[in-house]
């Protein structure tokens, strides 16, 4: 009787530790994640915390796919990684496929949930409308004004040409203009950064959503270069910072040899976890250069 009870505790102790090894098996790729910095030691990582601008901010990121945390996991993204090495707060707006003309409903949706109890605004838009071939457009509509002036003479009236940014909702720079100055009206003493996407690989995502790579034309006849070169300017026009990922992430995923940095198969448009790495790493030390907190 003795060794059929010692026998059934035998097998629940056992079931028990089956049970356990399992969950933590389970919880193991979760426990294990590499958020390491890359040629510093923990306690470098540490110190440069102390002194850079964006250390323990709180900062919204607007954006797509490249962004969601639904694609791919928030533990894969570069704002994940920005929040392990710099202990930043984030607050992720961005939804996958969305363009430009999606983000004043994020940047509302930001004021509705947090009014200005925040740091900085981050937005990286754009892939997409060069896949749907959205026009570029026009910055600006020019009229003719009368305005008063003197340069050493009486003042006098003149009429001279007169420049206001362009709101087409259906270009892509009136979208941007009517996405920043809403941001700017909405936060005025805020930081914001805009980053250029980065280069684009093909993917196939069903047959009715198969994107080539940047290398094609879209179907308005444009390559990705004039949509990445408006941000640029549009980082001057509403005096924003702009990081240009196109160029200093260093991914570019139509190059064979780097395409371990993309999720492979179908898929060589998205950043896999070394990619988005790379990327938080161009961010890091972009950001070092900048302020975030402007208040």
């Amino acid at each position: 009787m003795a060794t059929f009870v010692a026998s059934i505790i035998a097998t629940i102790i056992m079931k028990k530790a089956l049970f356990l090894l399992a969950v933590c098996l389970l919880t193991l790729p979760a426990l294990s994640q590499d958020f390491s910095f890359p040629g510093r030691s923990k306690a470098d990582v540490t110190r440069l915390l102390s002194v850079h601008p964006w250390g323990h901010a709180r900062v919204a990121y607007f954006g797509d796919s490249l962004t969601d945390p639904a694609v791919g996991g928030s533990d894969n993204k570069y704002w994940s990684f920005l929040e392990h090495w710099l202990d930043i707060q984030s607050f992720v707006y961005a939804v996958n496929g969305r363009q430009w003309d999606d983000v004043p409903r994020q940047a509302r949706l930001l004021k509705e949930q947090h009014g200005n109890d925040f740091d900085a605004i981050v937005i990286l838009m754009g892939t997409n409308d060069y896949n749907a071939g959205i026009p570029i457009g026009e910055w600006f509509d020019e009229t003719t004004l009368q305005v008063e002036a003197a340069t050493g003479e009486p003042k006098q009236n003149y009429l001279r040409r007169h420049r206001e940014p362009s709101m087409n909702p259906d270009t892509y720079r009136g979208r941007i203009n009517r996405a920043l100055s809403l941001i700017k009206k909405l936060f005025p003493t805020k930081q914001v950064v805009l980053l250029t996407t980065p280069h684009r690989g093909p993917a196939n995502f069903g047959n009715t959503n198969v994107q080539p790579d940047d290398n094609y034309q879209n179907k308005s006849g444009l390559y990705l270069d004039p949509y990445v070169e408006s941000v640029r300017e549009a980082g001057q026009i509403w005096s924003m910072p702009v990081v240009d990922l196109y160029s200093l992430c260093g991914i570019l995923p139509t190059c064979t040899e780097q395409q371990p940095y993309m999720n492979g198969g179908h898929d060589l448009l998205h950043p896999n976890r070394s990619g988005n790495r790379r990327i938080a790493l161009a961010l890091y030390w972009q950001f070092l250069s900048l302020p975030c907190k402007m208040e």
